[in-house]
């Protein structure tokens, strides 16, 4: 693989952490609808940095998501229930964004919070087998 691709590739795994970072001192003094979004744009960002060691990317959020299932998640490198929390967040965060009156529940958010933190570890983990494998 090249550095270029490998920079890259931690680079998003950075701005992952980050993000989630950001969305764990936003949960007491921001809307929740604002934390889901960080939460969402947490796991994209790892997913992102995961692609690029298959070489593999788009421009739309479906994209990714049908990337992240057909290499990793239907192949078992990554498990099911990671996927579908991928799933839930990207709808979660469309509704927060979009829709009007969605509220969401402050013990629901800091469940997802953990739920990131254990898939960005997951996704991070992964990210760096293969990277060392090459």
């Amino acid at each position: 693989m090249k550095q270029e691709f490998i920079d890259l590739a931690k680079y998003r795994l950075d701005k992952s952490r980050n993000t989630l970072s950001d969305a764990k001192k936003f949960v007491d003094e921001a809307t929740l609808e604002s934390v889901v979004n960080r939460i969402y744009y947490a796991i994209f960002y790892a997913v992102n940095a995961l692609l690029i060691t298959k070489q593999l990317s788009s421009s739309k959020h479906s994209g990714v998501r049908a990337f992240f299932n057909r290499e990793f998640v239907n192949k078992g490198l990554v498990e099911k229930n990671f996927g579908e929390f991928y799933s839930d967040m990207f709808d979660r965060r469309q509704k927060g964004d979009y829709k009007d009156f969605v509220e969401f529940e402050k013990e629901d958010v800091e469940l997802w919070l953990n739920r990131a933190d254990d898939f960005i570890n997951k996704i991070e983990k992964l990210t760096m087998e293969i990277i060392d494998a090459e």
